[in-house]
């Protein structure tokens, strides 16, 4: 008897292992979806996924999604290492977001948190729905709750109530990374909001050619330096916010090079930390630069101009180049 259940044994545990092997065979490094896919497929380029979701379980950590044709493929919750790629190809990959976040980056729950590294390529992330004007009702295009970085690469996000992107982190001792690169964040609350919580942590947001525009409603501010937050923002036009860059009293502070920032109530509002401006214009806004905590060092080859009043609540502090 004891042999039998031996021999029981041996053979649930070779079972078990055998399904782990098929699982981990079954994951590819690249998947494929369609508009016209089928998450029952194996996401490979001749049966591929109809959605995001449906191919991120059957691609291998560190794999790559690629849309073949135009198509909407859904919200999805990223958890590992991965690349997500509309692609200019067959066409633009679109995720609809109505009523939730668009993409969410969430590594907590995995072997290795804080680890994720995640690529959003060529997408189109759009958080309409409803009958009612403003017609938006998607939370955050981008939420990053956890993983070490994220990357957007030529990205549209728009029609969201909270945030276009949103890292809000809240564990110890990481150094975290959101790069932005050509992207694109309209009619959405704010645009970009980054803070990371955790004793000892701190997120550098480095963002360049960003164009966010059109708060809705208008009391969305375009980027927000909150909590141990530190960012470079370059070659980049900001308008018709309430806030163009908003620096929070426990924020790392910014660096803005060769920027317009343009007919928001507020251009410049710093609650703490020191940030530097250069090659940069300040223009058609009530307050070009509120200085209410923060300090605001210059090359002198800014352009303030067109402000009910260029300063308020203080002067920027030159800085002599080297």
């Amino acid at each position: 008897m004891n042999k039998f259940r031996f021999t029981i044994k041996l053979a649930v545990i070779a079972t078990f292992l055998f399904a782990i092997a098929s699982v981990a065979q079954a994951q590819a490094t690249r998947t494929w979806v369609s508009g016209v896919g089928d998450d029952v497929n194996p996401c490979s380029r001749t049966a591929p996924c109809k959605t995001f979701a449906g191919a991120i379980s059957k691609t291998a950590n560190g794999g790559e999604i690629d849309a073949l044709d135009p198509g909407g493929f859904g919200a999805v919750t990223i958890t590992k290492n991965i690349t997500i790629d509309g692609t200019w190809g067959g066409g633009f990959g679109s995720i609809l977001a109505s009523s939730t976040n668009g993409v969410t980056i969430n590594d907590s729950l995995s072997g290795a948190p804080n680890t994720a590294v995640v690529t959003l390529r060529k997408l189109s992330i759009n958080g309409a729905g409803g009958n009612v004007s403003p017609f938006m009702t998607g939370l955050n295009g981008v939420n990053f709750i956890s993983g070490k970085s994220v990357n957007i690469e030529h990205c549209q996000i728009f029609n969201f109530t909270q945030n276009g992107v949103r890292v809000a982190t809240t564990a110890a001792g990481i150094s975290y990374e959101l790069h932005m690169q050509d992207v694109s964040i309209y009619n959405s609350a704010a645009g970009v909001n980054a803070s990371a919580t955790g004793g000892g942590s701190f997120i550098a947001a480095i963002m360049d050619e960003l164009s966010i525009r059109h708060a809705n409603p208008s009391s969305g501010d375009g980027v927000i330096l909150g909590t141990n937050a530190v960012g470079v923002l370059r070659n980049s036009y900001i308008s018709n916010q309430d806030r163009g860059v908003d620096v929070a009293a426990a924020s790392l502070g910014v660096s803005i090079i060769n920027c317009t920032i343009s007919a928001c109530t507020t251009g410049i509002n710093l609650a703490g930390a020191t940030s530097r401006i250069t090659h940069s214009t300040i223009t058609g806004n009530p307050t070009g630069v509120n200085f209410a905590g923060g300090t605001l060092r210059s090359f002198g080859d800014n352009v303030y101009d067109g402000n009910s009043n260029n300063f308020v609540g203080g002067a920027i502090s030159p800085q002599t180049q080297q």
